[in-house]
């Protein structure tokens, strides 16, 4: 066995570790599932997700190691992803994903239920879960993948890499990004309409899991809550409800 690196910096996952050229992190019950898509991923050629190697002999996912910077915290001298390249990784990630059929015994380790169950998403679709690579973007961080909508991952992704968060560029600023993400989705006029939708009620999803973490003591969710996460949630919810119309707008939204 190589040498054992442990990979830090998630906030919900132990035990990650670097082994070569690949990474080993605990498998559940959802282990298979995530195999399985992958496995589609890597099928159709969709190059911005690591590939999939099974368990190694401790019972461990095995997935490529991808070399490069994250995208979140940013690193002096890293140029952050430009939006509308990111708007095609995900547009080119859900049509993938569109119509394929998971296993009929597939488990998902999906926390907060989306608003539909379109096709499969990656539901954590952020800049603390995209890799830098020198020849392309990479998504990683694929255990809470599962049913969903485009609209659920975009506007995730919109609040993480715009940021939409009082302490992000302000809305003209924020609205133009938006845009630019919207644009590189090739997001058609209904697609806009419901991301400008799902902005807030995205946000207030997060701020229910942690405080709902905090009611029953579940982890990881109650730690991340007296880490102060619920309240930054909060006030990003309420400050995408408080700009909702500007944001519409710079979607082209009526």
């Amino acid at each position: 066995m190589d040498h054992e690196t442990p990979l830090t910096g998630g906030n919900t996952t132990a035990g990650v570790v670097r082994v070569g050229d690949t990474v080993r992190r605990t498998a559940g019950p959802w282990t298979p599932a995530v195999h399985a898509v992958l496995e589609r991923l890597a099928e159709v050629g969709f190059a911005h997700a690591p590939r999939s190697h099974g368990l190694d002999d401790q019972g461990r996912h095995v997935v490529d190691f991808i070399p490069g910077p994250m995208a979140h915290p940013t690193r002096p001298g890293v140029t952050p992803p430009d939006l509308r390249e990111v708007g095609r990784v995900a547009r080119d990630l859900h049509d993938a994903l569109d119509g394929w059929a998971p296993p009929p015994d597939a488990q998902w380790h999906t926390v907060i239920a989306p608003d539909g169950t379109d096709l499969v998403i990656h539901h954590d679709l952020a800049p603390w879960n995209l890799v830098l690579a020198d020849d392309r973007l990479v998504l990683i961080d694929w255990d809470g993948c599962g049913p969903g909508t485009r609209g659920w991952d975009l506007a995730y992704a919109a609040h993480g890499f715009i940021p939409l968060s009082p302490g992000g560029p302000g809305p003209s600023a924020s609205g133009d990004a938006l845009r630019a993400l919207a644009d590189g989705y090739r997001l058609d006029e209904a697609g806009r309409t419901r991301l400008a939708d799902l902005l807030a009620p995205r946000a207030w999803s997060m701020f229910d899991l942690l405080e709902g973490g905090h009611r029953t003591g579940a982890q990881p969710w109650a730690r991340l809550w007296d880490e102060g996460h619920g309240g930054y949630w909060r006030d990003d919810a309420e400050w995408i409800e408080a700009h909702h119309e500007a944001l519409r707008r710079a979607l082209g939204v009526d």
